[in-house]
């Protein structure tokens, strides 16, 4: 018999809600996804435990008796783990995901300085585009997340179930190499010439913030896509090539701007502000975390901002 824990635990969270939806809710996953994992409990016990014939849903006897089952090794097992946590919570590393710009260059920094505050700070750091960090937040499968936010995106957190902390202000500016009088090779403020534009794939994160600048700006038409990637780290690089302009948060390229390497491609009215946010899910008790969360409440702001 294979069993998978989190089976286990939406099992009992639908008894307690009897309903599909409401237990998709709460375990922070779509409503299909959490129906299938319920069929695939059934399939690992080899008995139908929900009887769907019924509205509210209610569960078979089988289920009414491995109910009793689920619920002891769902509490058993979330006792021994909190204390197995609580004996190794100093050496403890956190897993953290975090998007890639982030991961790469914002990271490395505001991790060292936020040590000046909390003490040794032990982690695991893997980098991933933002939809799939926030899906593995949900899953409770990391212990913080490290992502852009956006007010306006599609996949938004609830603030009780994920609250968060604001760690920085960004800039996602317009650059360009520069030609030989130092003024940018591709100008957004000539208006008479095509811009050869490097952009971010379409599931890409800060292409959305792009996008959204440019949505009823008559500039979208004078930029011609010649490259295309998920990463401004990527973009980055076809930029300095002289390939074309892009749209890049400020802190990944300081020692390009400071150099004379990139320059700005327009004004101030083509910048993009972003906010970055730290995230937890509440629903996850782990001391590591909670024992951060509340340092990291009792420091001066400027410890959380990078």
């Amino acid at each position: 018999m294979n069993l998978e824990t989190k089976w286990l635990e939406d099992f009992v969270a639908l008894a307690n809600t009897r309903s599909f939806s409401a237990s998709a809710r709460q375990r922070h996953v779509t409503q299909p996804a959490f129906s299938r994992r319920i069929r695939s409990l059934e399939q690992a016990v080899g008995a139908t435990l929900v009887d769907r014939s019924t509205t509210p849903i209610g569960l078979t006897p089988e289920g009414q008796l491995f109910l009793v089952t689920a619920r002891s090794m769902v509490e058993q097992l979330s006792e021994c783990l909190a204390h197995l946590r609580g004996l190794s919570m100093a050496n403890e590393a956190l897993d953290i995901v975090a998007a890639h710009s982030l991961a790469l260059t914002f990271f490395p920094h505001w991790i060292s300085r936020l040590q000046k505050g909390v003490g040794e700070l032990p982690t695991r750091l893997v980098a991933m585009n933002v939809g799939d960090a926030i899906h593995v937040l949900r899953e409770g499968n990391c212990d913080l997340m490290l992502a852009y936010y956006d007010p306006y995106a599609s996949m938004q957190l609830d603030a009780e179930a994920f609250p968060s902390f604001s760690i920085g202000q960004v800039n996602m500016l317009p650059v360009c190499v520069p030609d030989t009088d130092g003024a940018p090779r591709f100008s957004l403020d000539d208006d008479s010439a095509g811009v050869p534009f490097l952009a971010y794939t379409q599931g890409a994160f800060l292409g959305r913030s792009v996008r959204m600048l440019l949505k009823n700006d008559p500039l979208r038409m004078r930029l011609k896509t010649v490259y295309e990637t998920a990463m401004a780290e990527g973009l980055k690089g076809m930029a300095l090539q002289g390939v074309g302009m892009a749209w890049i948060p400020d802190f990944c390229i300081r020692e390009e701007l400071a150099s004379g390497r990139l320059v700005r491609a327009g004004g101030t009215q083509w910048d993009i502000p972003l906010e970055i946010r730290l995230y937890r899910c509440s629903l996850v008790h782990k001391p590591g975390v909670e024992k951060l969360w509340r340092q990291m409440m009792k420091l001066p702001r400027d410890f959380l901002q990078a």
